[in-house]
């Protein structure tokens, strides 16, 4: 039996404002929905999606039906437009920003176009380097103020940081496996897999 097969876009998800880069190689169908892709960018970076998020191409904007948005001529439900809709070439690329207050912003830059694997679940993270910041840490520059903190034992807010991560706080941590098991548990209604044999 013939199936229709989605076209596989390789992005590439790099946190901006935050040196060394925290960042996510991705491969999910061409023609997933924005709203699902969302979800995958919430599990693949680590956030716990407690917070407002949107998508930037040029000067439109792309997300949740919101009061906050519906005014705004240059923004769109995001529940009808796919990735595909945005990201066409090698080198295109949007912004995602999560949580509003800290300013979390995102580049994810297409990188490829692929035909998918045999027997291979999308969408799949294929390599990416260091651990997420937490939520409500303040933004990037937050961010770096907490680790500097837990790094060094002189720091006025040593302890503060060490009692709120009794488990440490390594922002070199990642854990590529667990990413895709919570990936393959997670439903985006995206691609199944399939036997050449089916074709």
């Amino acid at each position: 039996m013939y199936q229709i097969r989605p076209q596989i876009y390789q992005v590439k998800v790099e946190l901006q404002g935050i040196e060394p880069s925290i960042w996510r190689r991705l491969q999910i169908p061409a023609d997933l929905f924005l709203h699902d892709f969302h979800k995958v960018l919430q599990t693949a970076m680590g956030w716990e999606n407690q917070h407002l998020h949107i998508f930037m191409r040029g000067n439109r904007l792309f997300g949740p039906s919101d009061d906050e948005w519906l005014n705004n001529p240059r923004f769109q439900d995001y529940t009808i437009v796919r990735v595909n809709d945005l990201l066409r070439n090698p080198g295109d690329s949007i912004v995602y920003q999560y949580d509003m207050g800290d300013n979390w912003r995102h580049l994810i830059t297409l990188e490829k176009q692929t035909e998918p694997e045999p027997l291979e679940y999308y969408p799949v993270c294929v390599d990416g380097a260091r651990e997420c910041p937490p939520e409500d840490c303040g933004g990037p520059y937050g961010y770096q103020e907490m680790i500097a903190a837990v790094k060094d034992p002189s720091n006025p807010q040593h302890k503060f940081f060490k009692a709120l991560f009794p488990d440490g706080l390594d922002p070199e941590y990642f854990d590529l496996e667990e990413i895709n098991e919570i990936l393959l548990e997670d439903d985006y209604g995206c691609l199944l897999p399939f036997d050449e044999e089916d074709e």
